[in-house]
């Protein structure tokens, strides 16, 4: 079944942990490589380019906001500037949050995100990507809990600081990171360069997000007390015959 682009909708929030665990691991160092490009063969009538283009959509044109909303609600209501400087998106240091949500259709499953995002200053959470998973939220995190902690907030209750999808990378200050997750109905999937960060069957867990992240529903991109910035933000929708990797 090809997976169906729907429009935003709220859903109630969910139980937020009433603890912080205090994070001790400085980090694992991680060789980032480019990103992979893809070039899709075509066919003498072009057909395959045309269907590849199709599913594939550019959400930052690189010089505008445009198709995206400045969070300006509960904790984001003391956002950092939002704007866009040099080809890409910078979200002020916020206190404590900055972010931004996309306002035009995403699908709900089998569908992958890429982008290329970078911590400025700060040192908490440069890159927390909300996202739908069927009638369900969760958000990738990039850099948390001291700044060096990723993972899914939440699965089956739990944080990413304290959940099976924790680790810890070292993130250098303004180096682009290359960013890619991928929904399908099988498997949450997420990278950082090469390195895979997180790998789940989807079926196995619940999944929930954090009070403060609701505005961000169904798809934004929020920092923590960082000036961040972002670039090469793209959606896919995938078959949902394809082979999760």
């Amino acid at each position: 079944m090809v997976s169906t682009w729907i429009t935003p909708r709220p859903i109630a929030s969910r139980w937020r942990p009433t603890f912080v665990l205090t994070l001790f691991a400085l980090g694992w160092t991680v060789s980032l490589g480019s990103a992979r490009a893809q070039e899709p063969a075509v066919t003498a009538e072009g057909v395959e380019e045309d269907e590849e283009s199709e599913r594939a959509r550019t959400l930052f044109d690189g010089e505008s906001l445009e198709g995206w909303k400045i969070l300006d609600t509960t904790v984001y209501k003391r956002h950092g500037e939002v704007a866009v400087r040099d080809g890409a998106i910078r979200l002020g240091a916020g206190t404590p949050g900055c972010g931004i949500a996309w306002e035009g259709d995403v699908p709900r499953i089998d569908y992958e995100l890429r982008l290329r995002a970078r911590r400025v200053e700060g040192g908490d959470f440069f890159c927390g990507v909300t996202f739908p998973v069927n009638d369900q939220y969760c958000t990738l995190i990039l850099g948390g809990w001291g700044g060096g902690a990723t993972g899914l907030s939440n699965v089956d209750n739990l944080a990413a600081i304290e959940n099976l999808t924790t680790d810890f990378l070292e993130f250098e200050q303004e180096q682009w990171y290359p960013v890619r997750l991928r929904v399908t109905g099988e498997k949450i999937q997420a990278w950082v360069g090469e390195k895979q960060i997180v790998n789940v069957v989807t079926a196995d867990h619940q999944y929930a997000i954090w009070w403060e992240q609701e505005p961000a529903r169904p798809l934004g991109i929020t920092s923590w007390y960082t000036t961040a910035e972002l670039k090469d933000i793209v959606l896919e929708r995938l078959d949902s015959t394809e082979n999760d990797e």
